[in-house]
């Protein structure tokens, strides 16, 4: 059984992934795997077929040029949303995770499919990313230190909105109003 990286537990941990991930309209699904994820483009034919119900646990991937704004409604109802990263260079993905959680604001489970190495998760999970399917030629207990290597965040994201010098002015101001005499 494939792995992944869960990020959205109090200690990120590698554990077996339940979706099968359906890369062509060729690719047979398992019988067994009961809960799927669809290219944008098979998962809009199948819903159109009335082939898939309401119910079904199935998720969708993105590819980087996949135009899914007209059916955001449809997408933010999905248990899983899977973005491609077709290359590590192509930041792309970046992008539509994060408008998935603040535009949209998507709560369901957001992963990186793809050409995703450990060098990227830290970045990808600021981004709203909770869930890596790790390249298949890397180690992903490796990668997983990718999520721990940094403790300090400068900017405002998905994680954490509040900039570093905004919290450090709001200690400060704390500071002063405790130390402050007349």
């Amino acid at each position: 059984m494939p792995l992944i990286i869960r990020a959205n537990t109090p200690v990120p941990q590698v554990e077996d992934d339940h979706w099968q991930l359906i890369k062509h309209d060729t690719e047979t699904m398992q019988d067994d795997a009961a809960w799927r994820i669809l290219p944008l483009a098979i998962w809009q034919a199948q819903r159109a077929e009335g082939v898939l119900h309401a119910n079904s646990h199935t998720g969708v991937w993105i590819g980087a040029s996949d135009e899914y704004e007209e059916i955001i409604d449809d997408l933010l109802a999905l248990p899983l949303i899977a973005i491609d990263f077709p290359s590590f260079r192509d930041g792309r993905g970046y992008t539509v995770a994060f408008l998935l959680r603040t535009r949209y604001g998507y709560q369901g489970e957001l992963r990186a499919i793809g050409d995703v190495l450990r060098d990227q998760l830290f970045y990808m999970h600021r981004c709203g990313f909770d869930t890596f399917a790790v390249r298949e030629d890397k180690d992903i207990h490796d990668a997983l230190k990718g999520l721990t290597e940094y403790t300090i965040r400068y900017q405002g994201a998905v994680d954490d909105p509040v900039p570093l010098f905004r919290k450090r002015a709001m200690e400060m101001a704390d500071f002063n109003d405790e130390h402050w005499e007349p």
